[in-house]
């Protein structure tokens, strides 16, 4: 199987999403790369399990994408072997009138990661300059000062969110949560297909929904706001990576792998234990050996 490494696939420098492939070639079967996912798997749980025991570092893990982008599928399969204590899956939908009456990062603190163990964000807070900038209206039931209508929303508005955003990451950065943001990017036409068979296969009717259409057709103004949000804000301390997701079972890989390769790049560790319980290990040992 073709080397993949995090390096390949993080946003560094300015982009643009037309120049990148939505699908690559890995260089083996689906039957090895699942092989490999599992060996990844294996590393990640057994990682998690230390990083669970350090409990200095909380993890978040960031999911976009377009509609039909795999995000639930690839949720279910990476984090598989994970110990359930340890992680904590949060999708966020349209905000609630509760959730409205906070400012728009609100929410999202609510559901961050304790340490030693990971939260994944399905869908997150860059919905806040990604949804709202497709459809600025949605903004006016967030009740803000001075903005009545969608007409009274500025650049400056939204220089002023990413901002916000940029500066809520490197708070959190700096108090040991480790952060990774994944762009799972298909193309339009994969899409079509996904959507297609949402229609042709009854167990899956459930999913389709009409305003995919309409969503489909503003394609282009979705990109663009993808593109300036990458461009924004990958970070050192919080990067984007762009994942190739017209395959699943690549894309699946790719996000594993690099969660592994970011995630080595720490020293987790188990404690130490007291030095009166170290020194008295093997009278411990005997007296439960000897136990009736």
């Amino acid at each position: 199987m073709k080397t993949l490494k995090s390096d390949d696939f993080k946003v560094k420098d300015i982009i643009k999403l037309r120049e990148i492939p939505t699908l690559i070639n890995v260089e083996t079967s689906e039957k090895k790369k699942e092989k490999e996912l599992q060996k990844v798997r294996e590393k990640l749980s057994k990682l998690q399990d230390k990083m669970y025991a350090h409990n200095k570092y909380g993890v978040l893990i960031c999911l976009q994408g377009m509609d039909t982008a795999g995000k639930d599928s690839l949720i279910r399969e990476v984090f598989k072997e994970f110990n359930a204590r340890g992680v904590v899956v949060h999708s966020f939908k349209t905000p609630s009138s509760n959730e409205l009456e906070h400012d728009f990062l609100w929410r999202h603190y609510l559901a961050l990661p304790e340490k030693g163990k990971f939260s994944v964000f399905n869908r997150t807070h860059y919905e806040n300059v990604l949804i709202t900038r497709v459809h600025p209206n949605y903004i006016l039931n967030e009740n803000i000062p001075n903005i009545e209508k969608a007409e009274d929303i500025s650049d400056e508005f939204w220089a002023n969110r990413f901002e916000s955003i940029n500066a809520f990451e490197k708070h959190l950065a700096k108090n040991g949560v480790i952060i990774m943001k994944f762009f799972l990017h298909l193309s339009k036409e994969e899409q079509r297909q996904r959507l297609l068979r949402r229609l042709e296969t009854e167990k899956h009717n459930w999913k389709f929904s009409p305003g995919d259409l309409k969503e489909r057709e503003l394609w282009d103004k979705y990109q663009e706001c993808y593109e300036d949000i990458m461009n924004k804000t990958s970070k050192e301390h919080a990067p984007w990576f762009i994942v190739p997701a017209d395959n699943k079972e690549t894309a699946r890989y790719i996000v594993a792998k690099t969660m592994l390769d970011e995630l080595n790049k720490y020293e987790f560790h188990y404690p130490e234990l007291e030095e009166e319980v170290k020194d008295n290990i093997k009278m411990y040992h005997d007296k439960l050996s000897t136990e009736k």
